[in-house]
């Protein structure tokens, strides 16, 4: 019988009910014994009440737990994760991984002296739309890619009550929460940036924390815009592309999250597919043929966050999101607010 990881949830809220739950529950590896939630039981639709725990020492105090999953609000995520590896546990961080580079360093060094592993929860590297992208940019089908260009916008234009992500006092804001995936998005395609330069603003009436974020990042060959706004009620491309033979634009947005917000398990029949109506489209030159038309969306994937951990934790498998990756886009997000306060590229 293949071995079952004894997991523990650190908290049942958006990220725990919509990603870790639901992506845990369909994979016959992992077995969720705690989940910790201080005074609801949301969690016991899916698990079961007897998983339900009231305090985190409860998960690492377990010997028998041997992974614990920190998705909890962004300023909990270094101690929390530092007291589970001292725990002996392995673990997961729900992106954006911590708030500063030197915490990042600190944890993983922990992780190495301890044997333990150690990674970051960056599930939009399987959405749809970037894993074509990527197949895009590829195979060369733009020829040389000279500009990519990458939204992640919303329209709200209130301030959502009762949550620590519109509360300057936590240290957060959009570079954190929406910027942290297209920064790990573009450091995938394109590696570590010569610099950064980045625009931050409040633009939401009685706003307390950024919610519009304009970032480039300087690659000697490639120009990379980065850009979300809270305040886009009418969306254009989520990515732009061009190069020496072509363009490539994309709307619309991954559709697994929807789907997990209904309640979808992520093992449903056609789980990431995209409707034709939302596929990218690819105006090119191939082969000396102009080609025009609109280009399959690659399924979405994040099921295989988990898949790839439990090779990892039982097999010895290649980390997908390795920790060193989650520090470069720490040492990013930090360049990007010093750009924004001292206003000029900041060389990384």
């Amino acid at each position: 019988m293949p071995k079952k990881i004894k997991t523990g949830l650190c908290s049942y809220g958006m990220s725990g009910l919509v990603f870790h739950g639901p992506l845990l529950r369909i994979h016959p590896g992992f077995e969720v014994t705690h989940v910790l939630e201080r005074t609801k039981n949301h969690s016991a639709a899916l698990y079961g009440r007897e998983v339900i725990v009231r305090d985190f020492n409860d998960l690492i105090s377990d010997r028998a737990l041997d992974l614990i999953v920190v998705n909890t609000p962004d300023h909990t995520h270094y101690e929390m994760a530092k007291a589970a590896l001292n725990a002996g546990k392995h673990v997961v961080v729900e992106k954006p991984f911590v708030q500063e580079a030197a915490q990042a360093e600190e944890l993983i060094a922990l992780a190495k002296q301890k044997g333990l592993v150690l990674t970051i929860f960056q599930n939009r590297r399987w959405d749809s739309d970037f894993l074509t992208v990527r197949r895009v940019i590829d195979n060369g089908l733009l020829g040389r890619l000279v500009e990519f260009e990458s939204h992640y916008d919303r329209y709200r234009n209130f301030i959502q009550p009762g949550t620590w992500k519109e509360s300057a006092e936590n240290g957060a804001g959009i570079v954190y929460n929406l910027g942290s995936h297209l920064i790990d998005q573009a450091l995938c395609l394109f590696g570590k940036p010569a610099g950064v330069y980045a625009d931050l603003r409040i633009v939401r009436t009685d706003g307390e924390v950024q919610d519009f974020f304009d970032i480039d990042l300087v690659y000697p060959d490639v120009k990379v815009k980065l850009k979300s706004s809270y305040l886009v009620r009418e969306s254009g491309p989520r990515f732009i592309l061009h190069g020496t033979e072509g363009s490539f634009l994309k709307w619309g947005l991954d559709p697994q999250e929807d789907e997990l917000k209904k309640g979808t398990l992520p093992n449903a029949p056609g789980w990431g597919a995209e409707p034709e109506a939302e596929w990218g489209l690819l105006n090119t030159t191939l082969g000396g043929l102009h080609l025009k038309g609109r280009v399959e969306t690659v399924p979405g994937n994040y099921p295989a966050f988990y898949a790839n951990l439990y090779d990892v934790l039982t097999a010895g498998a290649d980390l997908a999101v390795k920790p060193g990756e989650a520090l470069l886009a720490m040492q990013v997000i930090g360049a990007v607010f010093e750009s924004a306060e001292k206003g000029g590229n900041i060389s990384l």
